[in-house]
């Protein structure tokens, strides 16, 4: 038997069961009790440090630096 058909043949039958097990996994791991805390400071990364959006005066003078 080649190398190939044994690859196909694990890849059809034991590799499913692997992603599908993994696939389980990761969604159990994502839903864990506990874990909403986690995500929405993760979803907050963007907004940290900002007291405020920058105004168009702010927008205009920084693009006109980045030009010189």
């Amino acid at each position: 038997m080649d190398t190939y058909s044994v690859l196909r043949e694990f890849a059809g039958s034991w590799g499913l069961v692997f992603l599908f097990a993994f696939f389980v996994g990761a969604v159990l791991f994502a839903f864990r009790p506990g874990s909403r805390e986690t995500h929405r400071d993760i979803a907050n990364i963007p907004f940290r440090n900002e007291d405020k959006p920058a105004s168009d005066d702010e927008a205009s003078v920084d693009l006109k630096e980045a030009r010189s």
